[in-house]
């Protein structure tokens, strides 16, 4: 479209650039006063206006214009329908943002009510589901609808029944690293699974996830390491018997646990002791290992579904209580010799200098004593140090 000289004279160039901008951006707001109010123009501005409006130029900095009248100078001057359209003329359409942006709200809204799987619906109802989806997709609506078309498509199939994530994904979206740590697809089917909570991206979390949904990630590592747990046929009594994440998830075990104490430690050298002194005559034992990972998580979670009663026991230490924490918060445990008490009866008869403790003290959540007396010792107990006490337990049980 060529521009009128005369227009392009009046209005156009580099000069009036800024206040073309100005001008835009209050037609782009959607609400054009009948009356603009003007401030901080420059000489050239000021003249140009002034022009428009048929005044004359004044050395002043700020002005008030009619935009009817300018329209109506537009249209007489066979230059322009209105002041709207000499803009549009010399520097393309103006966009109408608000109306740009009611667009793109009903566009997401539309990718929401698309959504089939409840849970996933759910999420994306939330402010933070919804600021998810926006940043998997850079803020793309149609984009954003094929991945929820496709996270639609892994949700129907679950749960599943202890099949390998890279399986459900070939299943599924027809490619075995679609559901990989990290990808949109994974990302956006957890946060249904997770019911809109914020991301997590703790690998053992999001394994867990996985799991309680029948699909298994790395489902040979870390196995949960256990001591005559009843209910299993096949295991070895009196012997450490190993269970895999895949064993749990594929084939949950009948556990005949109801009503019964299951103990819990912390350390493999603990319930290997407890295997060669007690044997047969051990109470049912299941080791962290540390922090439980995954396939240490869905056996307490199991044994707590079947009515057992779990007690745990670890180092007294600041990692021993953290595990204590979530061995409490998750499974509803109870301390197994692991309070302030404990602890002090512990630290006469152990060896010095022994492990020193450092500042970054944990508060316990069953004995908020505990870390003020760990504090004032400056001493480590490991769980192996207190093997007599704990078998004696084990054994009475």
């Amino acid at each position: 479209m060529t521009v009128d000289a005369r227009l392009q004279r009046l209005l156009g160039g580099e000069p009036l650039a800024a206040l073309r901008k100005r001008l835009r951006q209050r037609y782009a707001r959607g609400a054009p006063a009948d009356v603009l109010r003007l401030g901080s123009l420059s000489e050239a501005e000021h003249a140009a206006l002034a022009a428009l409006s048929g005044r004359p130029a004044r050395p002043v900095r700020s002005m008030q214009i009619d935009v009817a009248e300018i329209d109506a100078a537009l249209a007489r001057a066979g230059l322009a329908s209105s002041l709207r359209d000499a803009l549009e003329q010399l520097d393309g359409p103006i966009i109408d943002a608000r109306a740009e942006r009611l667009q793109v709200r009903w566009q997401w809204q539309q990718v929401v009510e698309g959504c089939a799987h409840p849970g996933l619906r759910s999420a994306l109802q939330t402010s933070v589901g919804l600021g998810l989806l926006k940043r998997l997709c850079a803020s793309q609506p149609e984009a954003g609808a094929r991945l929820v078309l496709d996270a639609d498509q892994v949700l129907r199939r679950l749960p599943a029944g202890g099949i390998p994530r890279a399986q459900l994904a070939v299943a599924t979206l027809g490619n075995a690293h679609a559901l990989d740590a990290g990808s949109p697809v994974a990302t956006l089917v957890l946060s249904a699974l997770r019911q809109g909570a914020a991301p997590d991206d703790d690998a053992d979390r999001v394994r867990d996830l996985w799991a309680a949904a029948g699909v298994l990630v790395n489902e040979l590592a870390r196995p949960a390491l256990t001591l005559n747990l009843p209910g299993p046929t096949g295991t070895e009594p009196g012997e450490p018997t190993y269970f895999s994440l895949r064993s749990l998830v594929r084939s949950p075990p009948a556990w005949a646990v109801t009503g019964r104490p299951v103990f819990v430690c912390e350390n493999p050298n603990l319930l290997a002791i407890a295997a060669d002194q007690l044997g047969l005559r051990c109470a049912p034992l299941v080791c962290t290992d540390g922090m439980p990972a995954a396939a240490q998580r869905v056996l307490l979670t199991q044994l707590r579904a079947a009515g057992a009663t779990l007690h745990y026991h670890g180092d007294f230490d600041w990692p021993g209580l953290c595990i204590g924490n979530q061995m409490i918060r998750e499974h509803d445990a109870r301390p197994w010799r692991f309070s302030a008490a404990d602890y002090r009866t512990a630290v006469i008869g152990a060896p010095r200098p022994g492990r020193l403790l450092d500042d970054a003290a944990v508060t316990a959540l069953w004995d908020e004593t505990l870390a003020g007396a760990m504090l004032a010792e400056r001493l480590a107990i490991d769980e192996e140090g207190l093997a007599d006490v704990l078998l004696d337990d084990l054994r009475h049980c």
